[in-house]
């Protein structure tokens, strides 16, 4: 492991013997180890944490939106939680169609599925957690009813994006106080979101699914044209399924199965095992290179294959065989870019992703989206409830696996994953950035398996993506490599924005530490005790 470079700007590694959580929000990462030191364990402190997220992030997160979970004991079975809602059962392709549409709007009631973030939260703390729900949640009632104040990433994402709240009237009341965004050190409280929040402590799940959350959010929905019903939140239950797995220089990496994109990130994985990432043997445009060429071929699969589990028709096996892969490693050349691609998923940026570690080894890495910024728009205020619009994830075309349909979950971009070895939890792992997160999570793993990097350092290293016909490059990257890789054919620009967000938890047995990072890219932080 290399020594960080003090006098260049960064953060250093976090350090903790018995418990840690990281996330993109100091308040956030503050709830999970007050639970944890109060007695609970890793589901409750993520719980706690991604609850106070959907508070003060509003424009990445929500109880509106959907989470996935994989949960590791410390001895015993991994468990993936698929916390995505279904399509309205009134939904009609055939007439969106008939209207001239070819993709779902994304700001459109069609585009809003039934939010499953909270029937997840409720799974977990039912089947892994220590502390009720009362007191898991008291941060975010507090957070909401007496306010928060807005840092600094926060209040730069609130103000870009604030035009996809100020269509809708009670959305815009909300979040755009005095006419705007609020602004680094302002503050601002969701009294109807704390009593949302209340009643879902006191009485679970069927305090946002049944009763007055859930016709508030119906009516809202129908108001704007939509054919949400009652009866389609009454009916939605998660899923619990085993995480889907591949091998990388020794370690595995874990997803969830789809109807996420975790297969693509083990996809890229495999195929970049086939060539020597480590030493000094490729330069860095090489590596940059390669990392692309191999998120075209996955994503190319991705968009092709992965839908609703219920509807998929390919099998996981047969994607992630040596056959298969080996087909696909052979058509990446080190010296030519493949022709460019456009990935069929609308391209946004927008979730939030926490892990935590508490003192037994339990871990859980857990992911939590609205979908694009702020979701739809649309907010239902009598709940409090911004609600997301997963339903753009879904392609109109029909006889595809994801063709939206009825009762159907959509494509999910957002992807938690947990690094094992030898059958226990290594690492948690997360890269926020919408369609980035699949080659962020293989990116991650590189640096650290290949290039010997602390999970920090990994995290603080230059960040490119293929993605829109282009290559996209953070301004770290020289213009030197920059040139290099369009002498190979690519077409490159310099991102807009910083590419992803990252944290991570390594679980260091032989010393009984807990190592933590936290993207510089956000306001967050990881912290143990």
């Amino acid at each position: 492991m290399a020594e960080r470079d003090f006098m260049v700007p960064g953060k250093s590694v976090a350090l903790a013997e018995n418990a840690m959580a990281a996330t993109s929000h100091p308040l956030a990462t503050l709830a999970a180890l007050d639970i944890l030191r109060a007695g609970g364990n890793a589901v409750d402190g993520a719980i706690a944490a991604v609850a106070v997220q959907c508070v003060i992030d509003p424009h990445m997160t929500g109880i509106g939106g959907d989470c996935f979970a994989l949960y590791a004991p410390a001895n015993g079975k991994m468990t993936a939680y698929n916390g995505s809602g279904r399509s309205p059962a009134g939904i009609d392709a055939e007439a969106l169609r008939a209207k001239g549409w070819s993709a779902i709007e994304n700001m459109s009631p069609e585009a809003v599925t039934i939010p499953g973030a909270v029937d997840a939260w409720c799974a977990l703390n039912a089947a892994h957690g220590r502390l009720g729900l009362d007191q898991i949640l008291a941060p975010a009632i507090r957070s909401a009813e007496e306010g928060f104040l807005i840092t600094p990433r926060v209040a730069h994402d609130w103000a870009r994006y604030a035009d996809r709240i100020g269509w809708h009237e009670p959305a815009r009341a909300q979040f755009l106080p005095n006419g705007r965004a609020p602004r680094t050190g302002e503050r601002i409280a969701n009294p109807a979101l704390a009593r949302t929040l209340r009643a879902i402590a006191a009485k679970g799940r069927s305090a946002f699914y049944e009763g007055e959350a859930a016709e508030d959010m119906a009516a809202t929905l129908r108001a704007l044209g939509g054919v949400h019903t009652t009866d389609d939140f009454a009916a939605h239950k998660g899923l619990v399924a085993d995480p889907i797995s591949a091998g990388y220089r020794g370690v595995t990496l874990n997803e969830c199965p789809p109807n996420g994109q975790g297969l693509a990130a083990l996809i890229i994985a495999r195929l970049l095992e086939g060539f020597d990432l480590g030493g000094n043997g490729l330069s860095e445009a090489d590596r940059i290179h390669l990392l692309a060429e191999a998120t075209k071929a996955a994503y190319r699969q991705r968009d092709a294959l992965i839908s609703d589990p219920e509807t998929m028709t390919a099998s996981v096996a047969d994607i992630l065989s040596d056959a298969h892969i080996d087909r696909l490693r052979a058509g990446i050349s080190l010296d030519k870019a493949a022709a460019p691609a456009d990935f069929d998923i609308p391209v946004h940026r927008d979730t939030v992703y926490l892990c935590v570690v508490d003192r037994d080894g339990n871990a859980i890495s857990l992911i939590n989206s609205v979908f694009f910024a702020f979701g739809s728009g649309i907010y239902a205020p009598g709940a409090g409830v911004l609600l997301q619009n997963r339903g753009a994830g879904f392609t109109l075309a029909k006889g595809h696996p994801n063709v939206l349909a009825p009762n159907k979950r959509p494509f999910h971009t957002i992807i938690p994953a947990v690094v094992s070895r030898d059958g226990q939890p290594l690492m948690t792992l997360g890269v926020m950035g919408g369609q980035y997160q699949a080659t962020g999570h293989a990116h991650m793993m590189s640096q650290i398996f290949d290039r010997g990097h602390d999970i920090q350092s990994a995290s603080d290293q230059p960040r490119s993506f293929f993605t829109n016909g282009a290559l996209d490059l953070e301004t770290t990257i020289s213009n030197a490599v920059r040139a290099d890789l369009e002498a190979r054919g690519h077409t490159t620009r310099i991102a807009d924005e910083p590419i992803g967000s990252c944290q991570a938890i390594l679980i260091d047995r032989e010393k009984g530490v807990l190592w933590g990072a936290s993207d510089h890219r956000k306001d967050g932080i990881a912290l143990g005790y």
